[in-house]
């Protein structure tokens, strides 16, 4: 919570001394509030009345959920508002801590420092099935894998328009992020990949994403990025990575990345879902059904299997056949067709 005592440590920092003679809140709007803060400050050696204006964002709609899309959006304005003749000037960006504001106007870039991942990804995994075929620590380790997720995706206990707003939010960026779906197909070197029309992709999920924006009561938490690659076992122990698009969102986020790659590896092996690689499928989502009884799941998860294929069949990430590339988009776009996903049809959206 922002308090007086904050800013008067903050401005103590930044001038010689500073004392603070009022906070006044300017006005609300739909975006935040901005509040004009008069002070005493040392100016070569004089004590100077001066006057800031202090803005904040809301958390909710326009893509300001987290605290990192409110941090973006302010130190985006920082770098843009000085550049700009006859336009008010900026003067700092601060983040709040719990017991003060920290500058960071200066910074120009960021980083994040984290534990090394010891063991395995799960892509050795895949490698060694896609050799020599399954056994029963494989089958466990899907059982495993789906009992994990269904213990992080407890529903998130927000309020219907936070709930609403988050839920939204994730649909949204699954089309339109640059990280997800619209910003994969961008870095495509032709809009028509192999005889597949990407554009299409996106404006048949634009579709979908009409009909489940709204299913904002099953927010939940989630990973948000639970693919192969993220997912490591020293021995029996898992340790997930790279946990970066949000806290919550839609179970189906998790689920079709995952089993985004048991598709990938079979159609690479058999041209089809078949054999291991489909009892793997069925073995991890009775297993996960099983604990979480969600069978509505399969009504929102052709934009996330939509959002995958563009990513597995995208020569930046994966080194495939162009007839593998071809049934993976092939999926992508036919399964936005179907009101309800169903392992048993997969085999007729890649023809």
């Amino acid at each position: 919570m922002m308090t007086k005592e904050k800013i008067q440590g903050y401005l103590t920092g930044k001038f010689k001394s500073a004392e603070v003679l009022e906070i006044k809140e300017l006005g609300s709007g739909v975006h935040g509030t901005g509040y004009l803060i008069k002070f005493i400050a040392d100016e070569n050696g004089k004590n100077v009345e001066k006057r800031l204006v202090m803005k904040g964002l809301e958390g909710l709609n326009f893509g300001h959920d987290y605290a990192s899309d409110r941090a973006q959006v302010l130190l985006l304005a920082n770098s843009c508002y000085n550049k700009l003749s006859n336009h008010v000037k900026a003067t700092d960006v601060v983040g709040e801590s719990k017991d003060a504001l920290i500058s960071i106007g200066n910074a120009y870039e960021f980083y994040l420092l984290m534990e090394e991942a010891k063991g395995e990804s799960y892509f050795e995994d895949l490698n060694k099935i896609f050799q020599k075929g399954i056994d029963d620590k494989d089958r466990e380790k899907a059982k495993f894998l789906a009992g994990y997720l269904a213990g992080i995706h407890k529903k998130a206990n927000f309020s219907e328009a936070v709930s609403k707003s988050l839920y939204r939010r994730k649909i949204r960026d699954t089309i339109g992020h640059g990280e997800c779906l619209m910003g994969i197909i961008d870095i495509y070197d032709n809009e028509n990949f192999l005889g597949i029309n990407l554009t299409d992709i996106a404006s048949k999920s634009v579709e979908r994403w009409g009909k489940i924006k709204d299913k904002f009561k099953r927010l939940a938490v989630i990973h948000g990025d639970f693919h192969p690659g993220n997912i490591w076992f020293d021995g029996d122990d898992l340790t997930v990575l790279d946990r970066s698009r949000g806290e919550y969102g839609e179970p189906a986020d998790d689920i079709s990345s995952f089993i985004m790659n048991y598709i990938h590896y079979s159609i690479r092996k058999y041209g089809k879902l078949d054999g291991e690689f489909m009892e793997l499928t069925k073995i991890f989502m009775d297993e996960y059904l099983r604990h979480t009884n969600d069978y509505e799941i399969f009504e929102v998860m052709s934009v996330f299997f939509a959002f995958r294929s563009v990513v597995v069949a995208n020569p930046l990430f994966y080194k495939d056949s162009d007839e593998v590339k071809i049934k993976l988009l092939k999926f992508g776009r036919n399964v936005l067709n179907y009101d309800k996903f169903e392992i048993e049809k997969v085999n007729e959206m890649i023809i």
